[in-house]
């Protein structure tokens, strides 16, 4: 049954004061199942002389340890799993480039559940019966490819599983099934763009909106893929330990991403005391799913570094908004003692007309002192040659950086396609330091 208006009014506009009631509700049969069915989650507990019982106030739940990947890699593959193996029905597993993988398992009730939140995402940006919607994200074990698959059949969208790589496969499938939306990581859909410029077929596309998440990405590549492909674009958040997409979308008003907080409790905390910040203030988010069947995760600490912002939205939603993520706190960078984000060199380079659409971040050391370089694709218009324009370019890229990040970069300038494009996420840091 296809995502209506029914739905709309019911899950996405419901009173504060009935979230607050459905969130605490929900938040004590998550503490019970993972208490009484998870032997880690009580040793945990147990741990600081907490019972599911002694929780009775949100208050009450910070004085429960945070969950860290860590953990999953301590209980591989399936000592997070509260129900029988013989419930569950599908396993989905993080990338696992550093160690073991997050093992995720779900019951049949958690992928119907996950299908809706992701359809009610979708639903809010405007992809309705009849839009034709292309997945660019990777299916197999990474969840973005089959929980992004159902929402989109579930708003009732034609969907077609495209995956990635083949890029000009892709475009002339955008252009042969008239494409009207898509989903796909930020860098991906900037490489669709090159590959569609190419083949000269970018005014063909018949794209309205591009949904865009798994990586940090700023306000100015948003206006570079919208004036692309004259699409509105949306910022789409999600993690595996939470279901995978669906988490948390902008509505139309793009002014943050509403988080579902009758599927989710939310915490912003300093990333280094674990302490809760004030309303408004900058920390790692901490969530706690709370309609999830066959993980009952408590506190998990996700690494992404945002601000909660509580205030009514303008589009009518009283579900709260995360502002869009810095970053992780795991790939902040300390380069000369300054804290930098990937994300802040991006909405630098993004908003300077001669810069091309990739970059990458080269870190060494010299001595004892760190050095930072970022090398930047030019746009073949502007990649004359001409050693003087290439100079001042140069030096009007570092001055902008500098002010950004209140630290002095070296510029290395190339031509478009140089740096290595990415199918998935892209590699944006190369951290040579320990070598």
């Amino acid at each position: 049954m296809p995502w209506n208006d029914e739905f709309w009014d019911r899950e996405e506009v419901m009173d504060r004061k009935d979230l607050e009631e459905i969130q605490f509700k929900r938040l004590k049969q998550t503490i019970k199942k993972a208490y009484e069915n998870v032997g880690f989650f009580r040793k945990r507990l147990k741990s600081v002389n907490l019972t599911p019982d002694d929780i009775r106030s949100f208050d009450d739940f910070a004085k429960v340890p945070f969950t860290t990947k860590e953990h999953f890699a301590e209980n591989y593959p399936f000592g997070l799993i509260a129900v029988p193996l013989s419930e569950i029905v599908r396993i989905h597993t993080s990338s696992g480039t550093s160690g073991k993988p997050k093992v995720v398992a779900y019951t049949a009730k958690d992928i119907e559940n996950w299908t809706n939140l992701v359809a009610r995402c979708f639903y809010m940006v405007g992809i309705r019966r009849g839009d034709v919607f292309q997945n660019m994200a990777n299916y197999a074990f990474f969840t973005g490819g089959l929980g992004i698959h159902l929402g989109a059949e579930r708003v009732g969208a034609v969907t077609i599983p495209a995956g990635v790589g083949n890029t000009e496969r892709q475009v002339q499938y955008m252009v042969d099934f008239g494409t009207t939306a898509i989903h796909s990581t930020p860098s991906y859909a900037l490489h669709v763009k090159e590959v569609a410029e190419e083949m000269g077929l970018i005014d063909k596309l018949k794209l309205r909106i591009g949904c865009f998440g798994a990586e940090p990405w700023s306000e100015n590549t948003r206006k570079r893929l919208e004036d692309a492909f004259g699409i509105n674009a949306y910022d789409s958040y999600g993690l595996s330990e939470m279901n995978g997409p669906g988490v948390a979308f902008e509505c139309k008003e793009k002014q943050g991403l509403h988080i579902w907080v009758d599927n989710y409790f939310v915490e912003i905390v300093d990333p280094k005391t674990g302490e809760r910040v004030g309303e408004g203030e900058k920390g790692e988010l901490v969530l706690t799913p709370l309609t999830k069947e066959a993980m009952p995760l408590l506190r998990y600490k996700t690494g992404d570094i945002t601000i909660l912002e509580n205030e009514k939205c303008g589009c009518g939603r009283t579900h709260p908004r995360l502002m869009r993520i810095f970053g992780r706190s795991d790939d902040m960078l300390i380069v000369r003692g300054v804290n930098v984000f990937p994300s802040q060199v991006e909405h630098v380079l993004m908003q300077i007309p001669e810069v091309g659409d990739n970059f990458q971040i080269l870190l060494t050391r010299k001595g004892a002192l760190d050095e930072m370089t970022v090398k930047v694709e030019v746009k073949d218009e502007f990649f004359t040659g001409e050693i003087e324009d290439l100079k001042r370019l140069q030096q009007k890229i570092q001055r902008a950086l500098q002010l950004e990040l209140m630290l002095r970069t070296n510029v290395e300038l190339v031509e478009k396609g140089r740096i290595e494009r990415s199918m998935g996420k892209a590699k944006r840091v190369i951290d040579l330091r320990s070598i």
